[in-house]
């Protein structure tokens, strides 16, 4: 009988054991969620962010760098220059890039004339699609010369860019 009141005092501690470990581990879901961290530190995983409207792509991010490649093997295709660029502005949003730069050799000493365009990410690679002529063939141009105009006849030749990455 001493055996049998001993076994049905485990069989308790044990029942009320589990139910304390499934109430510990439902709080540490839940203050997880909640606090929309992962619950155990050794299954921590890096999240995607989700951009929302036109950003622009912080130095050094590899985003940044994909786009800045791109544009830079278009300058070397076309005029067989090493560059870097300075930027005056630029801006993505959903695969769509608009960028303005100021193209210069590596040590600064050589600039070179401005270039801006649109990028369109593709089969995952940046390409370079459309730029305003440079210098001056733009200022011979009323489609060009003037930016409203410009990027009124750009926006009806690409309807999908988003609008927001473009210069106000």
């Amino acid at each position: 009988m001493n055996c049998s009141k001993k076994s049905k005092t485990s069989k308790i501690r044990a029942h009320i054991f589990g139910q304390i470990l499934c109430i510990l581990l439902f709080c540490l879901v839940f203050c997880a969620a909640l606090f929309n961290e992962p619950a155990f530190a050794g299954q921590k995983e890096k999240r995607a962010e989700v951009k929302v409207g036109a950003y622009t792509p912080p130095p050094g991010s590899p985003e940044r760098k994909e786009i800045l490649d791109a544009l830079r093997q278009m300058v070397k295709n076309m005029s067989g220059l090493d560059v870097v660029f300075v930027i005056k502005y630029f801006k993505v949003q959903d695969s769509w890039a608009w960028i303005q730069t100021e193209p210069q050799s590596a040590d600064g000493k050589s600039h070179y004339e401005p270039i801006s365009g649109l990028l369109k990410k593709e089969n995952g690679a940046w390409k370079y699609l459309y730029g305003p002529p440079e210098g001056g063939v733009c200022e011979e141009d009323p489609d060009c010369a003037d930016p409203e105009r410009f990027f009124r006849k750009l926006k009806s030749k690409y309807p999908s860019a988003p609008p927001g990455i473009f210069p106000k």
